[in-house]
């Protein structure tokens, strides 16, 4: 039986491919309008992240029993605890969950749950799973390398670097459109990955069409032109709004500046010398080794679970692609701020937000968000999360990376804008005080 998507649905589930009303005179439907139920799916994640914080601080304020590091009655206290938040996890609509926590005195990983939507093989710590939007730290640590390397600067317009910009970005803003501003996400552009999805679709009400066109394949041709459907947000560094199109366009400058591949530049200079023996960045739909499945849950407002096996990592390029695992997300962003990929005072930099007090974004920095550590009174975790259509993952690193965390959950709930994450993620943070 076909199922269809309402317009308030479509926001609950944040995948707003419904076409708006015809405008009066037009002869011709407009092309779908995608960015605002993104961004409130995007601030709904970070809202849910930032709630976590505040919930682990207010516990670690009145918490009484010992640190870990300070008694080993007091780490198995912490241990069982994460055990059990992530039981708690997988008791609910999530299908799978791993965490790891590292800590003076605690070195802690888990799963629980399964690895498939059918109840097959158990999930382990060591599962890969998709890693959507922590793949930006990745993509920022190789932009950046070009900058110290004298490629470019982040001042460099993007069209200066990927002429086929040029046909994206208005000609009033050519100039202004830089490398930092895509990073940021404060350039203007739009968000682009509705609007390509949608255009495959006859009927883009149809949850089954969209659930079948994910695992089509998107070539480079694509995403530029759904990007030129989008109407320009603002004018370019005067505001923020979260925008995968902005890592596209950074993964073909990247390959435009080194004739590579995003994905061998990922494995010679970030996967490699980070450690990182477990992740990869697929072009194409399948799991290599053990593998927490992609899968959607639509309730009843669609035909309630969906598995997304079939998912085309094209869809989301540059901006997403990466998978990984728990352990070597943390490999990576201790990598990344102990100056192992980057030179000190670029690490600064990219640690250093552009986007203080903004409504839709944390404190956001080159590719990489800050969040209050609930430990320290005026420290800051560093990061990023990531959201693809089956899976949720964020992971959080200290600036000395003696302290980190990373969670990642697969059977994602899109009935609701909130994040089954936290209820993992609290303890996980408490664990490191």
């Amino acid at each position: 039986m076909r199922t269809t998507l309402t317009v308030t649905t479509a926001a609950a589930l944040a995948l707003p491919l419904t076409v708006g009303a015809l405008p009066a005179g037009a002869d011709e439907p407009p092309a779908p309008q995608a960015p605002a139920a993104l961004d409130e799916d995007r601030a709904s994640v970070s809202r849910a992240v930032a709630d976590a914080v505040a919930e682990a601080e207010r516990q670690a304020q009145a918490r009484t029993f010992s640190a870990p590091s300070d008694a080993p009655a007091a780490r198995g206290e912490v241990q069982d605890a994460l055990d059990r938040a992530l039981a708690d996890t997988a008791a609910g609509v999530p299908v799978g969950v791993v965490g790891r926590v590292d800590a003076p005195g605690l070195h802690w990983s888990g799963a629980d749950g399964t690895r498939r939507l059918d109840g097959r093989g158990p999930a382990h710590p060591q599962d890969r799973f998709r890693a959507a939007s922590n793949t930006k730290m990745m993509v920022s640590t190789l932009v950046l390398q070009e900058v110290e390397q004298g490629t470019w600067t982040l001042d460099t317009p993007v069209v200066d670097v990927v002429p086929e910009a040029a046909a994206v970005v208005p000609d009033a803003y050519e100039d202004d459109v830089t490398l930092e501003l895509l990073l940021t996400h404060r350039s203007g552009l739009p968000d682009h990955l509705t609007a390509l999805a949608a255009s495959r679709m006859a009927d883009t009400e149809d949850y089954d069409e969209f659930f079948d066109v994910l695992g089509e394949e998107y070539t480079t041709a694509d995403h530029l032109a759904a990007m030129d459907d989008q109407p320009w947000l603002f004018e370019p560094g005067t505001d923020a709004s979260y925008s995968n199109a902005g890592y596209v366009l950074l993964g073909l400058a990247l390959e435009h500046a080194t004739g590579q591949s995003v994905e061998r530049l990922l494995e010679k200079r970030v996967f490699a010398p980070a450690g990182m023996r477990h992740s990869a960045y697929p072009d194409d739909p399948g799991y290599r080794g053990p593998f927490l499945r992609e899968a959607a849950y639509t309730g009843g407002l669609g035909a309630g679970w969906y598995p997304l096996d079939g998912f085309d990592p094209s869809l989301f390029g540059s901006a997403g692609a990466v998978t990984s695992t728990t352990a070597d997300l943390q490999r990576f962003t201790e990598a990344l701020v102990t100056g192992d990929l980057l030179a000190p005072e670029t690490v600064t930099d990219v640690l250093t937000p552009r986007t203080v007090g903004s409504q839709t974004l944390p404190d956001y920095g080159l590719g990489v968000y800050r969040l209050p550590d609930p430990c320290e009174e005026g420290a800051w975790l560093y990061g990023h999360d990531g959201a693809s259509f089956g899976t949720l993952s964020i992971t959080l690193t200290s600036p000395d990376a003696e302290r980190q965390v990373t969670v990642a959950l697969t059977g994602r709930d899109l009935t609701t804008l909130e994040s089954d994450l936290n209820t993992a993620l609290v303890p996980a943070l408490l664990a490191t005080c």
